[in-house]
């Protein structure tokens, strides 16, 4: 048949005569034979889904299996065993592929392939395993009926996951806002007929209809609980003040306090380690599901402590925490790490779509932000992820608004061409803010870390909510939580002045009425009231800017979102006021004479709220794409695109003028994971023999050769060393490479063979080779083991002169741990490829921080 190989595996049961089971294997594997040698030559196939290339048999199974020369890894008598458990009634085998066998054996084979915690996988590797085992249950539908149903729950068994995924997360949002808003209130008093509801249900639900002013009888403040009757004493002021701030240490207090005790990981946006574990990284616990509890008890108590920090970025983690805890229920993607890193990039799309109200932001999220390896179907799958949990979110309706979000905007009044000049300008000021805000944050963060801080985190979280809760409570704009001040900032003026930011005088400078339709905004001179407003925002934008920069990062559940956009929310009002007020004292201005008609505003100072608020986020998230889709999502405001990507266009150039790098790839960059990022350039000329171990003064490469090793020899090795794999290599004289070695195969198979045979010794000859002498009779003579079928024939490899630009998209883009570099060249009179070092991601991480005059030992991971 051409296009493949056939694969034979002869099982012997006692004395029975042999059973030849044929396995198909796919053409794209590494393989050629000619007079008897094996070669390396690379075979497309047409597609992923049926073919199965080499690397999935010679990482897991080992496949140029002789039945007359090579045992299995468990042994004959396991092998046998097993075979014999798996044959049908009629006596043939139902399977024989070694895989299953190392997945059923009891001996703890179920590792074979699994990495250790805060290792990275072998992408190439995972994904060859899952094209094996799509090809057996293909194979194993045309048995029996059991097993056409068992290949039409894998067929579908993605869907239904992204579905749970999607329910839960939606669920867990729902619950988070609900609870989160009623602690927010409860600082600031309570509901005398039902005390678990909010300020507004409670007024919505009593007999006073006006549910947005202070006249709700319904609802009391701590000094009206206490019975001080008289609302304007400082007696009253200074008993609600210190109520605010005890309840305010109480809350955050109680959140550090369950963290440290229950859950560390729960601390923290967590986006920056979702991030990190999908590009391939295992923080084994980081999204369990003691995390998803306690994160989502904190995360409401973190938010009502009027700390700057919000609940957006801790929803993609305990999204990503139930995208993991379901995908532990399938088999497909609890086995299999990279298939399980798609159901986490759906679930952090619904993470999104439920923190915003934006599920086609949130799959862009993924897309441009975390996920790593992002295939068409993860596309599709994490969009129906998303619609379900945002979906979920509006059934439960948690702001009794029917909107997924507190910020959807109503006005609908169009944007001048004029107007492109201070959005533009807002998207500077945003880049410029964002700057500063990542070099101050990671500053302190690193501050933290070396310090005596970071030994007494409970006390540090008291510290900085005291500080926030006295300094904000004066103000009212920073008393209140800041997705409610956003949602106010937002909002434009009607003619009936509700709030300080409405307040203009009503007259022109002529004395006549400014009002020339329904539809015009109030305009008109600075009135008082606003004047103060002005001078509030001003203290809150002063407030807000510094006291982010030591709340994020503090030992509580601390998104990043909300403050963000809180900043500039309130740099945009400002600048919108101001852009108002020179239309009004100015309006035969060239700019917007033919603009703004008559004595109406022409400006809407709502929209440089909005408009400032994205400007800001993308510079300390250096988001673009996903930040404009989120925002018009977000408000509703699908008109205002153009000055939203102005904005944020403007905001990515000014930040990245002072560093490429956003707010979560510091925060990565400061921990040490080893995250390459793939759609970063490397633009140094150094080649491979520049970054290649062992170099000049390191001890020689640690090796394996394909013969005359004995058991204690590869015991000691595994001991005296802590490295992932070995290269194995036909002998010290010609070190020419023969394949790679896994550490924890080689554990596996080496416990394997003492335990179902007792001749394997100390002593044993051990032999990763094709042909070798066959197994003693004698019981007193130490036996063979065989371990060919565990080595990876087709490692990457690049020679010794490749340059780095190279290396470094190889291991980008294919994911790979590591690659061996070997030397082509003559030695006595034969052409060779001997083997020189290896190059791991770790490498490649440091060899990048030096040339970016970084420090290399952060890179702290394997």
């Amino acid at each position: 048949m051409s296009g493949w190989n056939r694969i034979s595996f002869n099982i012997r049961k006692g004395r029975a005569s042999s059973n030849n089971v044929e396995i198909d294997m796919a053409s794209s594997a590494w393989r050629s034979e000619t007079n008897g040698k094996l070669h390396a030559r690379r075979i497309d196939s047409d597609t992923d889904d049926d073919l199965i290339d080499m690397t999935s048999f010679t990482n897991n199974t080992g496949v140029y299996h002789d039945d007359s020369e090579d045992d299995p890894l468990l042994g004959n008598h396991t092998f046998q065993a097993i075979a014999t458990e798996r044959r049908g009634k009629s006596g043939t085998a139902v399977t024989s592929h070694l895989l299953e066998a190392l997945d059923s054996s009891e001996a703890g084979m179920d590792d074979i392939g699994t990495y250790d915690d805060f290792h990275t996988i072998d992408w190439l590797r995972e994904m060859s395993r899952n094209r094996l085992r799509h090809r057996q249950i293909l194979y194993g539908k045309k048995e029996s009926f059991f097993k056409t149903i068992k290949s039409l729950h894998d067929a579908w068994s993605g869907w239904l996951v992204v579905l749970l995924v999607g329910l839960a997360a939606g669920t867990c949002a729902g619950i988070i806002d609900i609870v989160t808003k009623w602690l927010t209130d409860i600082k600031l008093g309570v509901c005398t007929f039902a005390f678990y509801l909010n300020k507004e249900s409670c007024c919505w639900m009593s007999e006073s209809k006006n549910s947005l002013t202070d006249n709700c009888t319904q609802w009391k403040t701590w000094s009206e609980i206490f019975g001080m009757t008289e609302s304007n004493t400082s007696s009253t002021y200074v008993l609600n003040y210190f109520v605010y701030i005890l309840m305010a240490i109480l809350f955050s207090a109680l959140a550090a306090l369950l963290v440290k005790v229950f859950a560390p990981y729960a601390c923290g946006s967590g986006i920056p380690e979702v991030k990190t574990i999908l590009s391939g990284f295992i923080i084994r616990g980081y999204l369990g599901k003691w995390t998803l509890l306690i994160k989502s008890m904190t995360a409401p108590l973190a938010v009502a402590s009027n700390l700057s920090l919000g609940k957006e970025g801790p929803l993609v983690h305990i999204a990503a925490c139930c995208g993991n805890v379901f995908g532990h229920l399938f088999p497909k993607y609890a086995k299999n790490e990279a298939k399980k890193r798609e159901v986490l990039s759906a679930a952090a799309a619904a993470g999104v779509s439920v923190a915003f109200g934006a599920p086609v932001g949130g799959v862009l999220f993924s897309l441009e932000e975390v996920s790593y390896y992002f295939p068409m179907k993860t596309l599709w799958r994490s969009f129906f992820c998303a619609l379900t949990a945002a979906f979920i979110l509006r059934s439960i309706n948690p702001f009794g608004t029917s909107h997924l979000v507190m910020f959807y905007v109503t006005y609908n009044r169009p944007w001048f061409l004029f107007e492109l000049i201070p959005f533009s300008l807002l998207g500077v000021l945003g880049g410029l803010y964002g700057a500063a805000f990542i070099h101050a944050n990671l500053a302190w963060c690193r501050f933290r870390k070396t310090s005596k801080l970071g030994k007494i985190p409970i006390l540090e979280v008291i510290a900085v909510t005291f500080i926030t809760a006295a300094a904000s409570y004066p103000n009212p704009y920073t008393r209140i939580d800041a997705s409610s001040m956003i949602a106010g900032l937002f909002k434009e003026c009607g003619h009936v002045i509700e709030t300080n930011l409405c307040d203009y005088k009503a007259s022109n400078k002529n004395g006549s009425a400014i009002f020339s339709s329904e539809r015009d905004l109030p305009n008109g001179d600075i009135g008082a009231g606003l004047q103060t407003a002005v001078w509030q925002l001003v203290i809150a934008l002063i407030l807000k800017s510094v006291i982010t920069v030591f709340t994020f990062g503090l030992k509580v559940p601390t998104g990043l979102f909300i403050p963000s956009m809180a900043v500039g929310a309130i740099m945009g009002r400002l600048i919108g006021i101001g852009i108002k007020q020179l239309v009004f004292t100015y309006p035969d201005c060239f700019l917007w004479k033919n603009s703004c008609h008559g004595a109406s505003s022409c400006v809407t100072p709502g929209l440089y709220a909005m408009v400032g608020a994205a400007a800001t986020l993308g510079g300390v998230t250096r988001m673009t794409v996903s930040l404009v889709v989120i925002m018009f999502e977000l408000t509703g405001g699908l008109q205002y695109i153009v000055p939203l990507m102005a904005a944020a266009m403007f905001s990515k150039w000014t930040g990245d003028a002072f560093g490429h790098e956003g707010i979560y790839d510091g925060h990565i960059r400061l921990n040490g994971y080893p995250f390459l990022d793939n759609k970063e350039e490397f633009t140094h000329t150094t080649l491979a023999t520049d970054v290649m171990r062992p170099r000049r003064g390191d001890p020689p490469l640690r090796v394996v050769t394909k013969d005359g090793m004995t058991v204690e020899d590869l015991e000691m090795l595994v001991r005296s060393t802590n490295y992932n794999g070995f290269p194995v290599i036909t002998s010290h004289d010609s070190q020419r490479l023969v394949g790679y070695l896994y550490r924890r195969d080689l554990i596996f198979a080496l416990e394997n063979a003492r335990l179902h045979n007792e001749n394997v010794l100390s002593n044993s000859k051990v032999y990763f080779s094709l042909h070798a002498p066959p197994s003693v009779s004698s019981s007193n003579e130490p036996s063979p083991v065989r371990l060919f079928n565990i080595v990876d024939l087709s490692p990457i490899t690049i020679t010794d002169h490749t340059p780095m630009e190279i290396v470094v998209e190889i291991f980008s883009k294919l994911g790979i741990r590591q690659a061996l570099v070997t030397h082509n060249g003559t030695r006595k009179n034969k052409w060779e490829c001997r083997l020189l070092g290896i190059i791991t991601k770790k490498d490649v991480l440091r060899h990048i921080a030096q040339l970016n005059q970084q420090d290399p030992d952060s890179i702290m991971f394997n």
